[in-house]
């Protein structure tokens, strides 16, 4: 799959190439979840899918505590990605990237127009402020998750 997709479409959307939906203007978060687990050294590299699913279960949590606002997309990439099954829960839609996560993130940014993007990668930051995106880094949404 790898952006996200709707088997039946909604009002204001429309399909592009590659089977990216374009929505109306919503202030959208997506995370490079890849980068931002990894900077922090919790020994999630013994443990992808494990990391993926708590690093999830607390994006969630956070959302429904009203701490960030949806939409939030999660991409998740590699052995990562058996953490977390493509869902849409609790205003956080975990995408599984089907190569490079960057690819999938750069893609969602170009689909949406306003997209905030959380990552410390600085190609993808260059990549995705090319999609007039804004970029903040793991630390500030790693100080708004709830435990």
């Amino acid at each position: 799959m790898g952006v996200p997709t709707t088997p039946t479409m909604e009002l204001g959307e429309c399909l592009l190439p590659g089977n990216v939906v374009r929505r109306d203007a919503v202030r959208m978060l997506v995370i490079d979840a890849a980068n931002v687990i990894g900077s922090r050294p919790t020994g999630w590299w013994r443990d992808r899918p494990g990391a993926a699913r708590r690093f999830t279960e607390r994006v969630r949590a956070t959302v429904t505590a009203g701490r960030l606002d949806p939409p939030v997309t999660l991409v998740l990439e590699g052995r990562a990605r058996a953490g977390a099954d493509e869902a849409h829960v609790d205003g956080v839609e975990v995408v599984h990237a089907p190569g490079e996560g960057d690819d999938t993130i750069a893609a969602i940014a170009e689909a949406h127009r306003e997209v905030i993007v959380v990552t410390a990668d600085r190609e993808l930051a260059e990549r995705v402020r090319a999609a007039n995106a804004e970029v903040v880094g793991p630390s500030w949404l790693l100080d708004q998750l709830v435990d």
